[in-house]
């Protein structure tokens, strides 16, 4: 029996979730637009810990989605996550936050577009296969009428950017589930464990976060480099 506490940061979401042998025993969460992680998160792990009637020392590791993401965010969940794989002396597990986000949806045939908000109409993405397969890796990309018209099949946008994107996206294969719109802790849980089981653990002291953030940076006439 493994219990392992995962923690997603990586949106305006901040969610924490105990899983045992890979499945969801607890899960806390909530996004708001103030993005309150840091008064939240360790809030929401001694509740878990408290509901589930476990202490700390009985968890095996802890995983946490690495990005990409918010920088402010990823960096709380991070720095958490990695004091606890410190005092409990377990190991550490990263998780593609996209890969998470994609997991929340369920189709038979067709890609599922995971998109991170970025700012304007640029936003971190990743193209995955119904079985969770990356099909193309992640991008910090621009959004425009050509974006994904390589692929033929039906594409399932997800993700807190939906609104702005299928401004310009209006192909005739491109769905957009508004309902899905952050990733959470919920579907780590069988992520974590699978790479558990696999020995799939990251070193904690030189573990750092994907920020995929360098492309953000714009000139414009009136102001200088960003």
């Amino acid at each position: 029996m493994s219990y392992i506490l995962n923690i997603e940061t990586a949106t305006k979401n901040c969610s924490v979730a105990l899983a045992k042998d890979g499945k969801t025993v607890l899960c806390k969460e909530i996004a708001e637009e103030g993005y309150s992680h840091a008064e939240r998160l360790h809030v929401f792990i001694e509740e878990i810990i408290n509901e589930a009637g476990i202490q700390m020392k009985d968890l095996a590791a802890i995983a946490v989605s690495q990005g990409p993401g918010s920088y402010t965010g990823l960096r709380i969940g991070v720095s958490a996550a990695k004091g606890l794989c410190y005092a409990l002396n377990i190991p550490l597990i990263a998780v593609d936050t996209l890969q998470a986000l994609a997991s929340k949806v369920t189709i038979t045939e067709g890609l599922i577009v995971p998109m991170i908000d970025a700012r304007r109409m640029e936003v971190y993405s990743a193209v995955f296969s119904a079985a969770l397969e990356k099909k193309r890796e992640v991008l910090a990309e621009v959004i425009d009428e050509d974006s994904f018209k390589d692929f033929a099949e039906k594409l399932y946008f997800i993700g807190d950017c939906n609104e702005k994107c299928k401004i310009v996206l209006a192909k005739e294969n491109f769905i957009f589930l508004d309902e899905i719109k952050y990733p959470s802790a919920n579907e780590m849980s069988s992520l974590s464990f699978d790479k558990y089981k696999k020995s799939d653990t990251v070193d904690v002291a030189y573990f750092e976060p994907y920020y995929l953030k360098d492309f953000l940076i714009t000139t414009s006439k009136n102001k200088k480099a960003e």
